[in-house]
């Protein structure tokens, strides 16, 4: 039910939101009675609110207001979202919030960025494996890449990382290794970890090609597939009105379809249960070579773990993105990786002897201790 806003300025309640003038040029009709708009829910990135209007037809309708208070980046995190969200609703209408506006904040002097979608309440979080699973697979098999091309037209972000997909290539292995470079180079400034940076450049170098050629090899071929982007936990739910499963907080681009079951493997999240996977194969086969799934799914967890272990307090993902990519090296091409770890210790050996001997230089002006 609607809720009416107070007519007495001292009764403004505190959890209502003040709408910039943009946000309500924004909503999908011109002169709509804004009969409320308060906080609701949270995001990472600002504050978000629901916002409840009046038809000219009667009746009310609501929205989700999304803000980015990240200065510049929040434009491209909303601009890019935005645009994800658009793709999915076109593909598998209902899947996710239909999104009407995004736009830059007008009033205040801080640099603050909006996205409007349609208000879904949510019913149980995570959806339930069968209604996700089957959704899921659905988009998957119902969206078409614009060129036939893996990859998409604009930026989006997973987290704070900007993801490297905005452009097209026929090549799922050339767009994952630009993709996966963008996070280990974030995991490079961020971590700090010599020993981190090496297992990285080979996994990139060695084991990226080795997984994904050959699902484009020997007449294979693999469908440009819309992808949630971020398919966790905490961003499925069942829809409280339809009771189908629904996504949101999604960062899309065309890819791999398994890429999104990538990100269950973290036994953190409960999608990792066993009856999410089923459900999913159930509508959506795996891909051949059927046997190399499970390295394949150790390679697409990465993104989402370097992200979890560079931005989440407490995380205890680095010794975990390192075993893993340690795996897939020792498998794929142990000799290189050695190769590489040797080359490690003998530039830190080295390092050491300089050090040692210049700890044991004498300075100019220092005096032996026979001098007097």
């Amino acid at each position: 039910m609607a809720v009416q806003m107070p007519t007495d300025p001292g009764s403004v309640p505190v959890d209502r939101f003040e709408l910039d003038d943009n946000v309500i040029k924004a909503l999908p009709m011109a002169g709509l009675n804004v009969l409320s708009s308060e906080k609701h829910a949270r995001s990472f990135w600002g504050p978000t609110a629901k916002i409840v209007v009046e038809l000219p037809e009667g009746g009310t309708a609501a929205y989700f207001l999304k803000t980015f208070d990240l200065q510049a980046f929040g434009k491209t995190m909303s601009v890019g979202e935005y645009e994800s969200l658009k793709a999915i609703h076109e593909a598998v209408p209902g899947f996710c919030p239909k999104p009407f506006a995004h736009g830059p904040y007008t009033n205040g002097s801080r640099e603050i960025y909006f996205l409007l979608m349609e208000f879904r309440k949510f019913g149980k979080m995570p959806a339930n494996p069968d209604s996700l699973g089957k959704a899921l697979a659905e988009l998957h098999k119902t969206s078409q890449s614009p060129t036939g091309k893996f990859g998409f037209h604009i930026k989006t972000c997973y987290s704070r990382i900007p993801q490297e997909v905005d452009h097209w290539d026929e090549s799922w292995c050339t767009i994952f290794k630009r993709h996966l470079t963008a996070f280990t180079d974030h995991a490079k400034l961020k971590l700090k970890w010599p020993e981190l940076d090496i297992v990285a450049h080979c996994t990139l170098e060695k084991v990226v090609p080795r997984l994904l050629l050959p699902l484009q090899e020997q007449g294979r071929s693999i469908k440009p597939c819309l992808v949630h982007g971020d398919c966790w936990d905490g961003n499925t739910a069942m829809d409280a009105k339809t009771g189908e499963a629904m996504i949101f907080d999604v960062c899309t681009f065309y890819g791999h379809n398994e890429y999104d079951t990538g990100n269950w493997r973290a036994p953190r999240h409960k999608l990792s249960t066993a009856p999410y996977l089923e459900a999913y194969k159930q509508h959506y086969p795996v891909a051949e070579p059927r046997e190399e799934w499970d390295d394949r799914n150790r390679l697409y967890s990465l993104p989402y773990n370097i992200a979890s272990a560079c931005y989440v307090p407490g995380s205890d993902q680095l010794p975990v993105i390192f075993d893993d990519m340690q795996t897939l090296c020792q498998k794929f091409c142990p000799e290189y990786l050695e190769e590489k770890l040797s080359e490690l210790r003998g530039e830190n050996n080295e390092h050491s002897r300089i050090g040692n001997t210049r700890n044991g230089q004498k300075k100019h002006g220092d005096k032996d201790e026979h001098e007097n």
